[in-house]
């Protein structure tokens, strides 16, 4: 006997041969949603909560409504002044900041052939 068929018997005789099969099973769906729901949540987290923590002044940014502005000063208590246009300036907390706008607007723009 090979190791799939041995998986795929239920255990006529054995009442117990059914419910392992199950617990494998659950365990592969657990193991399915691990891998492609909470992992990569949790790798994006971590890259938001870094590059929030790596703000300075005079980068160019994208907040979660869309308003764009330059960092003219990071507070100590969370938020930052962003300087919308010369010369008017937002209180805004830093969690509001989107990274994926911010980078697309910061990446190099390429020549059309």
């Amino acid at each position: 006997m090979n190791l799939l068929s041995i998986f795929l018997m239920t255990g006529q005789g054995d009442p117990k041969g059914g419910s392992s099969m199950t617990l494998i099973m659950m365990g592969g769906m657990i193991l399915v949603f691990w891998l492609f729901m909470i992992r990569p949540q949790a790798k994006k987290a971590k890259q938001q909560k870094q590059f929030i923590a790596n703000l300075q002044k005079g980068d160019k940014i994208v907040t979660i409504a869309g308003i764009h502005g330059t960092v003219n000063k990071v507070n100590d208590d969370g938020t930052l002044n962003l300087e919308t246009s010369p010369g008017s300036y937002m209180k805004i907390e830093r969690s509001s900041i989107s990274m994926e706008w911010t980078a697309n607007i910061n990446k190099p723009v390429t020549e059309a052939k």
